[in-house]
């Protein structure tokens, strides 16, 4: 219990998004408790939207915990043991509980058996950047002037939340850096400029294994709105093929609109003489995260797992990404036995992760001696209303689970935290491989979840 008490310290509001800011919001709006938001941007307005209440979720994550004993490990296996055997779930699932408050191991079956995680990758990934970046790290793009040459270098910073539209909803805007450009050029009396970009921070290839895809661009650290080819801000949808090019061509039109000309823009690499012009940051760290694993955004997640290499010291493409991760995951004492990252966002079939790594993963993030690492619970979806869960558990244990999902071909895994019939915060991983019909292995893995939410398990 002293940890426990130590837990609700430490964590303090859990709003550096304002998420518990939100929570109130919408319990006023609809005269109930619960229902935090993670789809707004830092920044914006707050508009909850009506949602289920995440009341249990939020009280056993930083609320006032009224929490007696764990649940009984027998108990736990009698009510999941038939549930992980539902043949929609493949011949061999495995499956780890564990306490979050102490850290024990409540229930597991083949929790070391290392399997394909899909997306539920991205927690390990937000982990991995958390612990070698900070929570309050931002990522930022710049536009520079090589002297005496009236060459404007728009330099990528690997930010990939970066948007050309009008409504930045507190993201970094191309828009504001065509405006600070272009005032920072009349104070030097320039109207004129030649243009191109800097895409060396990133090595490697481009293409993600899985190729041309909609579920995320060409990996660059210079782009606007993911390279999408519509509205959307979330999801799949069609990529432009060059996402760099495109966006130094936007910035360009942006200039252009601003009264400087620009010529159509190419690749360059900024000098260590280049004078920077202006440059735009993106939100903390802690709100990139929480936005790809509230969205299971996969551009962010790629760009992250550059971004510790970059911070490790290591080469910013898959392989280097992979090490980092690693490496950082190791350093904070975790689980890595038959681990493998060949990438951050999960859609490579190569990677390897273990219930037993995925529930540490949580555990960890709840440590009151690594705040920095929050967001990786903060951020995960909310049952019933966030996210890649808001049409889940409509029927059951809205709101009381919190989980990352995970889902490929033949592929269905399911980590998070659910908080129990006696107030106990549990973290949970569920992985199941060589599955047939991934609707029914979908249900199978919410009907887990929902039984640890309704357990008293005594």
């Amino acid at each position: 219990m002293a940890l426990a008490a130590g837990v609700v310290t430490a964590t303090g509001p859990w709003d550096s998004s304002g998420q518990r800011t939100a929570e109130r919001d919408r319990a006023a709006a609809l005269g109930r408790v619960g229902g935090t938001d993670h789809g707004r941007a830092p920044g914006a307005p707050a508009q909850p939207r009506p949602a289920p209440s995440a009341g249990p979720v939020l009280t056993g994550l930083g609320g006032i915990s009224t929490v007696k004993s764990a649940p009984d490990g027998k108990a736990l296996a009698q009510a999941l043991t038939p549930l992980l055997k539902d043949p929609a779930l493949g011949t061999r699932p495995a499956a780890s509980v564990v306490d979050v408050t102490t850290g024990r191991s409540l229930y597991g079956t083949d929790q070391d058996a290392a399997l394909t995680p899909a997306s539920t990758t991205k927690i390990a990934t937000a982990v991995a950047a958390l612990s070698a970046m900070g929570a309050d790290h931002r990522l930022t793009t710049r536009a520079a002037l090589e002297p005496d040459t009236k060459e404007v270098v728009l330099v990528g910073g690997g930010d990939p939340t970066l948007t050309a539209r009008e409504a930045a909803g507190g993201w970094a805007s191309l828009r504001v850096l065509a405006d600070k450009t272009a005032a920072a050029l009349a104070q030097r009396g320039v109207r004129e400029v030649t243009l191109s970009y800097d895409t060396t921070l990133y090595a490697g290839t481009e293409m993600h294994p899985i190729g041309v895809n909609p579920n995320l661009a060409p990996l660059s650290p210079l782009m606007a709105d993911e390279g999408r080819t519509n509205d959307s801000t979330s999801g799949p949808a069609d990529r432009v093929e060059d996402p760099a090019a495109d966006a130094a061509h936007r910035f360009g039109d942006l200039l252009k609109s601003r009264g400087v000309k620009a010529t159509a823009p190419g690749p360059s690499k900024a000098t260590t003489r280049a004078k920077t012009l202006a440059a735009v940051s993106s939100p903390p760290l802690s709100a990139l995260v929480e936005r790809m694993l509230t969205d299971s955004d996969n551009d962010i997640a790629e760009a992250l797992a550059r971004q510790t290499a970059l911070a490790s010291g290591d080469r910013a493409d898959f392989a280097g990404a992979g090490r980092a991760i690693s490496a950082r995951l190791r350093k904070l004492g975790l689980p890595l036995d038959g681990s493998s990252f060949k990438d951050g966002s999960g859609l490579d079939r190569a990677d390897r992760l273990t219930p037993d790594l995925l529930t540490a993963l949580l555990t960890k993030a709840a440590d009151p001696a690594h705040p920095e690492l929050r967001p990786a619970l903060t951020g995960l979806p909310v049952a019933g209303f966030t996210g890649t869960l808001t049409s889940r558990y409509t029927d059951g244990a809205a709101g009381a689970v919190r989980a990352k999902t995970g889902t490929l071909t033949g592929v269905n895994t399911l980590a998070g935290t659910v908080v129990d019939q006696d107030g106990r915060l549990l973290a949970f991983a569920f992985m199941a491989n060589d599955t047939t019909n991934p609707e029914e292995a979908q249900k199978a893995l919410d009907r887990a979840a929902t039984t640890l939410s309704n357990c008293g398990c005594r």
